[in-house]
């Protein structure tokens, strides 16, 4: 049974979700504060975290960022203001979705299903990518640059690999949001820029050289890694 752990202090939305999740094979763990869903993140191992913006104590974008600095898991955010500068924000610091309050439960399980399978689609594929100083594990979800551990989120995980699967095409904004199918399409082209913007600096590319990534002025973006010499 797929694990998902939410963290909100409202205590009537995880009794109701508790019991709609089981409909759909969810099994809900629930807690009410950030120091308690951080304890059960890091010992429960949860497949993905629902997180509300509006903790007491510390905020959902303070308590992403921590998740992040150990954690690749999925993430929704939930806001109850709505307003496209939470998401921004919450997309910059690692957030993999979002829902404004008040949200149909139904809507939220299909966000879930939809995050979690972006999350293994890639698995599929059967053959790794290797560019020089690049390595992109495709069955194990993973990178490395240069012999050390990329630390992405999902949703940069995914654009990578489809960068890096589609070595010299340019993608325009549209294509990158038709593919990845997370990014909050209200959003538009400036989620996509910040998306790329974050994966570029964990590459270590800047905008005076670009190593893997380039912006075709006008058009998108296209990965230029070399690819690695056969051994």
């Amino acid at each position: 049974m797929t694990k998902i752990l939410l963290i909100d202090d409202d205590e009537k939305l995880g009794d109701l979700l508790g019991t709609f999740f089981g409909r759909f094979d969810l099994e809900l763990q629930v807690a009410h504060d950030p120091e308690t869903g951080l304890e059960m993140l890091a010992a429960g191992d949860p497949d993905l975290v629902i997180l509300d913006v509006m903790l007491p104590g510390q905020d959902g974008f303070e308590v992403c960022r921590t998740i992040r600095k150990a954690s690749a898991v999925p993430i929704i955010m939930l806001t109850a203001r709505g307003e496209v500068t939470d998401r921004i924000v919450g997309l910059e610091i690692g957030a993999d979705d979002y829902m404004p309050k008040p949200f149909e439960p139904r809507e939220l399980v299909a966000r879930i299903q939809n995050v979690l399978r972006r999350s293994t689609v890639s698995r599929q594929t059967g053959q790794n990518l290797h560019y020089d100083g690049l390595s992109v594990d495709l069955e194990r979800r993973s990178a490395e640059l240069d012999g050390a551990n990329l630390d992405l989120t999902t949703m940069e995980y995914q654009l990578l690999a489809l960068f890096a699967g589609n070595p010299g095409r340019t993608f325009t904004r549209d294509e990158i949001l038709n593919e990845l199918r997370g990014i909050d399409a209200q959003l538009f082209s400036r989620s996509v820029d910040i998306l790329v913007s974050r994966l570029r600096q964990k590459l270590g590319d800047t905008s005076k050289q670009a190593r893997f990534i380039e912006t075709v002025w006008g058009t998108g973006y296209a990965f230029i890694g070399q690819e690695a010499a056969a051994s």
